[in-house]
Parts: structure tokens; C-alpha cells; sequence
């Protein structure tokens, strides 16, 4: 396992959160900056942090970046998370981002279900938390 980094390229950190939006841009130009990544997607706008969320693949999706696809595994989606993930899309605006920290894919079905029952907010702000736990995982596998 390896330390956080005191300072990352935005090739870098796209990587780590799979796309270069203007969070990856904002981060690159910190010291430590999956130390600050909480502060700074709180300080995003509502249409930035769609985009950084909507960045990573869904859960189950068939096109995968090689680290999405290790975490995922290779397990076929239950066929409810397809569904789960369009509810999800459709009530909130953006993509359903968890942790999956190599469960199966069968152990997110609740974990959905009960993030579709919070509002708005209480899911951006969750998605975002879970989005650079994902990140600092990421970076000490590496």
C-alpha cells in the first residue's frame, strides 16, 4: 500500500477518476491533492459534479476502464442493477457511483435500492465521498 501522493498530473488523476474534468484540472494544481479531493467537489458546481460522477462507467456496464474492470470483477451483473441503475439516473441526474471495493455484484442490489430512497443532495454528496474513496483505493493498489 502506498502513501497518498503530495502532488499528481492531471494524466494522473484522470486516471484515478477516470476522466479529465475540471475537478481532475482543479486537483492537479494542489499539493496533496486526494487529500483536498472531499473539499474540492464539495466547492463544484451542481453541472461539474455531474460531470465528474457521470465520467465513471456504471456499475455493470460493458465497456470498462482496465481498473473499473478489476474492481468490478468479471461476474455478470444481477439483472436488476440495469434497472436500479436507470432509476437511479433518472431521479437523481447522474450516475450511480459506490465503493465497490471488490464485492459482487450482487452485494450493490440493496446498497441502490436504499441510496434511491435519500434526496438529492444527501446522494451527490455521498456519490462524491464514495467517487474519491474510489480514487485513494486506486492510488494505493497502484
Amino acid at each position: 500500500m502506498r502513501d497518498l501522493p503530495r502532488q499528481l498530473s492531471v494524466e494522473e488523476l484522470a486516471e484515478l477518476f477516470e476522466g479529465r474534468t475540471r475537478f481532475v484540472e482543479r486537483l492537479a494544481g494542489l499539493e496533496d491533492p486526494l487529500g483536498h479531493a472531499r473539499e474540492v467537489a464539495a466547492s463544484l458546481s451542481d453541472a461539474e459534479k455531474k460531470d465528474v460522477l457521470d465520467a465513471h462507467p456504471a456499475i455493470g456496464a460493458k465497456a470498462l476502464s482496465p481498473r473499473s474492470a478489476a474492481e468490478q470483477g468479471a461476474e455478470k451483473a444481477p439483472p436488476e442493477l440495469e434497472e436500479l441503475n436507470r432509476r437511479y439516473e433518472a431521479k437523481f441526474g447522474f450516475r450511480f457511483v459506490v465503493f465497490v471495493n471488490r464485492r459482487p455484484k450482487g452485494e450493490l442490489v440493496p446498497i441502490l435500492r436504499e441510496r434511491l430512497e435519500r434526496t438529492r443532495e444527501q446522494e451527490l454528496a455521498t456519490a462524491l465521498d464514495e467517487l474519491v474513496s474510489i480514487a485513494e483505493d486506486r492510488w494505493r493498489r497502484s
